[in-house]
């Protein structure tokens, strides 16, 4: 069963940094994708960050020069790093994992992916 757990949520003022952390257990596929969406109250959950087991990633533009995703395969965890956050940041993210054969396409596409966490909270004050 895969499961996956997301921690390092919290509240922050305008400008500052978050990392977020999602590790893994249950499985071990050669291609796959692991990634980071987020959902705010009134808007549809959307793909922020994510990558692909060849290394291949992509970023929403909204995060982009701003956020970092990265990925420890020895620790099976998944790493967001977010920096100069603003009030727009503030959702609820979700480490997601696509356990399949993964395409370009399918990366910060919400529907291809099959396992989810249950979420962080992420608040950013102005």
């Amino acid at each position: 069963q895969v499961q996956l757990v997301e921690s390092g949520g919290g509240s922050v003022q305008a400008g500052g940094s978050l990392r977020l952390s999602c590790v893994a257990s249950g499985y071990s596929y050669s291609s796959y994708c692991m990634g980071w969406f987020r959902h705010a109250p009134g808007k549809e959950r959307e793909g922020v960050a994510s990558v692909r087991s060849d290394g291949t990633t992509a970023y929403a533009d909204s995060v982009k020069g701003r956020f970092t995703i990265s990925k420890d395969n020895a620790k099976n965890t998944l790493y967001l790093q977010m920096n100069s956050l603003k009030p727009e940041d503030t959702a609820m993210y979700y480490c997601a994992a696509l356990t399949s054969r993964c395409y370009s396409w399918q990366l910060l596409r919400r529907t291809a992916y099959n396992y989810w966490g249950q979420g962080t909270q992420v608040t950013v004050s102005s």
